[in-house]
């Protein structure tokens, strides 16, 4: 897929971080983006940059879901690029004993169902509404008609203490991609995923310098953080190209998360 100012992409979680790095990487190949996120402050001074659209959407909503891609068309024309950056994460043990006073607890269920409709629920949401979107266009001349690009975690393969919800909905994510891949392989449209491993994103900007060396040091090379950029680019060489289908693949300096 050739990326250009005839085409208009839509970024979940678009506001910041690895969402936001996607959407500048798009902008620059002269793509139309639209941002759907919940920070309206952050969305829309980045969409003021970028040329782009905000549209502040929840992904766990039918309703707020469809007036995201109303906007994001009537503003941009029709999407043939999906990018879903949009997620959250909790740590809360299974089940667990107080050091306290010794009762016991175990993880809320509405917590858990919380991380699987936003992560999981959320992704396949935004997936299945942009490829009935897709299936409007017209075929490029290689038969594509648009590619997509989900974010799951390391986490989906060796999660750590107390990610079980986290793990459960990214795995889940991994394990969609080429079911999906494969439902609309006959309308050209392509369907990858990014495993991302310790990326320096803004939920770790305010962790205590010691924290964040800490984990610098468990990456196998190169020893530090990785940079939404990098995601960026990863998504971009996914997006462009024509034979990458189907996949989940691992950005994560070689690392293997230890239990805790």
């Amino acid at each position: 897929m050739e990326l250009n100012n005839t085409m208009s992409a839509v970024v979940t979680g678009g506001a910041s971080g690895l969402g936001a790095a996607t959407a500048r990487r798009l902008a620059e190949k002269g793509v139309k983006v639209a941002l759907f996120d919940l920070n309206e402050e952050k969305g829309e001074a980045l969409a003021a940059e970028l040329g782009g659209v905000f549209c502040k959407v929840n992904v766990t909503d039918d309703d707020s879901v469809d007036a995201g891609f109303q906007k994001a068309r009537a503003a941009n024309g029709q999407e043939r690029i999906l990018v879903n950056c949009a997620g959250i994460g909790n740590a809360i043990k299974t089940a667990k004993r107080s050091r306290e006073d010794g009762s016991i607890s175990h993880f809320p269920m509405d917590a858990f169902n919380f991380v699987i409709q936003v992560n999981l629920v959320g992704t396949f949401r935004c997936i299945a509404k942009s490829a009935a979107g897709m299936l409007t266009l017209d075929p490029m001349e290689d038969g594509e008609r648009g590619a997509m690009v989900n974010t799951a975690s390391v986490a989906a393969e060796d999660g750590q203490m107390g990610q079980a919800a986290y793990s459960a909905s990214k795995g889940g994510v991994v394990g969609m991609t080429l079911p999906i891949a494969r439902d609309l392989m006959a309308e050209g449209i392509r369907v990858n995923t990014i495993l991302p491993g310790i990326f320096d994103t803004p939920l770790l900007a305010g962790a205590p310098d010691k924290v964040r060396d800490a984990l610098s040091a468990s990456v196998p090379f190169p020893k530090r953080l990785g940079q939404p950029d990098e995601y960026a680019k990863l998504a971009l060489c996914m997006i462009e190209t024509g034979y990458f289908n189907g996949e989940d693949v691992r950005l994560d300096g070689a690392i293997r998360m230890a239990p805790r």
